[in-house]
């Protein structure tokens, strides 16, 4: 545990991060236990376990990423820590919170045919999402940006909101509570993938810059008497090494689960296509957690 010592920000409380994680928490379970029953028909699961373990996955994440001492010490002394504060606020708890959300609840939301619907149908396009969440990224390593959100607390209130709005976007395509809008696997991967270059650009500026880039972490208090051009350099590293590996895992994973049902289908000796493939399946498009293959015995679609 990290001891106060003087170069470690003093504890705060922050109490606006645990009413906003208690909010989230308790209309999660109000929205399972009394709206999913008068919504979903009676026999059928409201929310499934695992979809509980997601969400509280993502609430638990979100609240330890936002409150002593790992806010602290990412606004105040490490922009390296800053870094893998962004990384898992973008990267990990919006797709928890994705899987976390039952189809009736997304429909109920945005229905259909409204405005809503629209605005997220055409954010939601693969193009659309990657530009919106990586456009937000590249600004977000400005200079004059980053300093402004570390003295600003408003602006940096805004700043964290934005980049998960953001990253939500960016996830859609992947593991959004929308069928429609899901990439196929192979196109989840491309997609992925595409995601994965993106954070090499500034990563290789900052590892590769022989000053402090911003200002705000450029002090006399040092943790752990890290030298603020190191932790500029740690920055780095933490966006072409932990952000690549977690999306390329997840890529492989996804490989895997694209391969083992080809497989499958081989084995039981249908030739199918991969639209064939998503129908044969119940025109699920495959997510982060979409079972492998449906039921070999059942009746291929006609078309």
């Amino acid at each position: 545990m990290i001891l106060a010592d003087g170069s470690v920000p003093a504890f705060a409380p922050h109490l606006e991060v645990w009413v906003l994680a208690l909010a989230v928490g308790l209309g999660g379970v109000w929205i399972a236990r009394v709206i999913g029953p008068k919504v979903v028909p009676a026999g059928e699961v409201v929310v499934s376990r695992r979809q509980v373990v997601f969400f509280w996955s993502a609430v638990v994440l979100m609240t330890l990423m936002a409150i002593w001492p790992m806010h602290d010490i990412a606004e105040q002394r490490l922009y390296s820590a800053h870094m893998f504060q962004h990384l898992v606020l973008t990267l990990v708890v919006p797709p928890l919170f994705w899987l976390s959300c039952p189809s009736w609840l997304a429909q109920l939301l945005v229905g259909n045919d409204g405005w809503l619907w629209k605005v997220i149908r055409w954010v939601g396009r693969p193009v659309a999402a990657w530009a919106i969440f990586n456009s937000f990224g590249l600004l977000s390593h400005w200079a004059p940006f980053v300093d402004t959100a570390v003295t600003n607390g408003p602006f940096h209130f805004s700043v964290h909101v934005l980049f998960v709005l953001t990253a939500m976007i960016m996830w859609i395509p992947v593991c959004g509570p929308w069928p429609e809008l899901r990439l196929s696997l192979p196109g989840q991967m491309v997609y992925l993938f595409l995601q994965s270059v993106v954070p090499t650009l500034p990563a290789a500026w900052l590892a590769n810059s022989e000053t402090v880039v911003y200002t705000a972490y450029d002090q006399p208090i040092r943790l752990w008497d890290i030298a603020p051009l190191e932790d500029q350099i740690a920055a780095g590293l933490v966006m072409k090494l932990v952000e690549v590996a977690y999306l390329w895992a997840i890529i492989i994973v996804l490989f895997f689960r694209w391969a083992s049902r080809h497989q499958e289908a081989d084995r039981h000796g249908l030739d199918l296509t991969e639209r064939e493939i998503l129908e044969w399946e119940g025109g699920d498009r495959g997510s982060l957690t979409a079972s492998p293959v449906a039921d070999p015995t059942t009746e291929r679609p006609s078309h």
